[in-house]
């Protein structure tokens, strides 16, 4: 007789709304002594079971229990998206969601024989015409643990206008550690679960931005071959370890998780161009394959199968890029000039590349919310940019920043259509350098001057190697520094300048806040501890790392 099984990993909640939630698992190992059948003759269907809605715990006999796919060919990872979707088949109605409501789910497996041929397709009614009633797991889903099987999440509120207080978890590049220090690649995440019940500025986090780096494919470099990944078991089981860990897995069955692709998940400083370069193509094809069953599946994909999507939590609109999959370098040797961050420029405005998408979307962003901060989450820093790769530097210098300096076509066409249309409050939020900084952008010519942008950067969540990566000498402090001139010329007349500051490169999260009344975003540095960062350098110099930083009122 089949079973329910606790998941193998998850659960884990991703994009939320005001009355959906998507919920993301993968299904235990099928290993059973007891019987003969390959793990490949075996079918696995999720479960999910509605436990608490509110303070009210639903009694078992009326509990919402819904069966969904888990495919074989996404590592028996599935998702559900509670309050939009009926169970398979039609064999239980849409659950809906209320605004402002916190539930309380259960997810498990359910493991079943299968002889049919696996290039054959069962259809969901088909399927789900072999599955007992769906109510009969309802009271023994309780037998699973809790730490194993439960998520809590709470929907967001129908806000048509933003929020007046509103707060969200920031960071990246989580390096998985080596032997003994395994645990102390896990260990930030759990002051980031206690943040979850704790109010600052009248807000509590809504969610946690990962934005790259949550995975190393490439443990040591993509040149070692040592701890370098380049099979689907090897690929799977940097997300098994990752996203195993005690804390990590439970801070993300808590709280809606974003997470956005960077090149550790394939290899270093990745590109497109070294697809036609041997065995790479293998590289990327497993790699993208295990990231958009683990990372990407529980996002809110609305942009089709591009990586890059968008959202909007409690009135605040974020927008995803995609900075890996659409990255072409070396098209035409020694300039970066013909060098693409966020796809190669559109042909035909019928087919917008992702680079036109962004645009048109802060430029609806400010039409209909004004000056709302609009947060673009990019795996690579927008500024500062790094001492080597200021204005005027060499194509090689250029290019090895693996950042914006490299494309400056990519940012300009950017800042333009910022400037044109005088989008206000934009804020970049990135990772990937292993120091965490903020930096104000600053605009002169065209009417440009009142504009209001910013760059925060927190990384990373942990980086056993301080002093030899991520030195705050390492980056560009004041544009207009003569000893770093890096003025970056939006067009004739049209210029960008940055000032950053509050550099750390200890282990971090930022939490930031944003405060409509002050119009401000306030962005606290906190460590491993759980306690905001105090002091740093080698001689553990007192400091103030919070940041408060004013916008245009909205």
């Amino acid at each position: 007789m089949s079973t329910l099984r606790p998941p193998g990993l998850g659960p884990i909640i991703g994009h939320t709304t005001d009355r959906t939630c998507r919920l993301w698992m993968q299904a235990a190992a099928l290993d059973d002594p007891r019987k003969i059948v390959a793990d490949e003759d075996r079918r696995t269907i999720g479960v999910l079971v509605v436990m608490q809605k509110g303070e009210h715990v639903i009694p078992a006999p009326v509990r919402p229990v819904f069966y969904f796919r888990l495919q074989r060919e996404f590592d028996r990872t599935g998702t559900f998206i509670l309050g939009l979707e009926a169970g398979l088949g039609g064999t239980t109605p849409v659950y809906a969601l209320e605004p402002d409501t916190t539930y309380r789910v259960r997810l498990a497996s359910l493991a079943l024989d299968d002889a049919e041929d696996n290039d054959l397709r069962t259809g969901d009614q088909e399927l789900a015409a072999t599955l007992p009633n769906p109510q009969v797991w309802a009271a023994q889903v309780e037998r699973l643990p809790d730490v194993a099987c439960e998520a809590v999440f709470r929907t967001c509120s129908p806000r048509s206008t933003a929020a007046p207080a509103f707060s969200f978890m920031l960071g990246s590049c989580r390096y998985p550690g080596l032997m003994w220090k395994v645990k102390e690649s896990d260990r930030i995440f759990g002051p980031m679960f206690d943040e979850l019940s704790t109010e600052k500025l009248g807000a509590r986090p809504s969610l946690v931005i990962m934005c790259g780096d949550q995975i190393y494919a490439d443990t040591f470099h993509r040149a070692v071959p040592v701890g370098l990944a380049d099979t689907h078991a090897e690929f799977t089981d940097r997300y098994q370890q990752a996203f195993g860990s005690f804390n990590m897995r439970r801070l993300l069955r808590h709280v809606p998780t974003y997470m956005c692709l960077d090149d550790h998940e394939i290899e270093d400083n990745w590109s497109q161009d070294r697809l036609h370069k041997p065995g790479k193509k293998i590289v990327f094809n497993l790699a993208i394959g295990t990231y958009m069953s683990y990372q990407w599946s529980h996002s809110p994909r609305n942009y089709g199968k591009r990586l890059y999507y968008s959202f909007v939590s409690s009135g605040y609109p974020f927008f995803a890029l995609d900075c890996r999959t659409q990255r072409y370098m070396d098209d035409v040797p020694d300039t970066v000039d013909d060098n693409h961050l966020l796809g190669r420029p559109s042909l035909d405005p019928d087919e917008p590349s992702q680079l036109d998408v962004l645009c048109e979307w802060l430029r609806d962003q400010q039409a209909d919310r004004g000056n709302v901060p609009k947060f673009i989450i990019s795996a690579s820093v927008f500024a500062p940019n790094p001492v080597f790769a200021t204005h005027g530097a060499s194509v090689a210098h250029l290019e090895k920043s693996d950042a914006w300096p490299a494309f400056p076509q990519t940012r300009r066409a950017l800042l333009q259509a910022i400037v044109d249309s005088k989008i206000q409050n934009v804020v970049f939020l990135s990772g990937d350098v292993h120091s965490a900084s903020v930096a104000r952008l600053e605009f002169r010519g065209g009417g440009s001057e009142d504009l209001r942008a910013y760059s925060l950067v927190s990384s990373a969540f942990y980086w056993p190697f301080p002093f030899a990566d991520g030195d705050p000498a390492e980056f560009v402090h004041d544009s207009r520094d003569p000893r770093t001139p890096d003025t970056f010329e939006i067009r004739p007349g049209v210029t960008m300048d940055y000032r950053a500051w509050n550099f750390c490169n200890d282990d971090n999260f930022a939490r930031i806040t944003a405060d409509r009344a002050s119009h401000t975003l306030t962005m606290e540095l906190i460590g491993r501890d759980g306690a905001p960062i105090a002091t740093k350098g080698p001689y553990k110099k007192p400091v103030d790392l919070t940041s408060r930083l004013e916008l245009a009122p909205w």
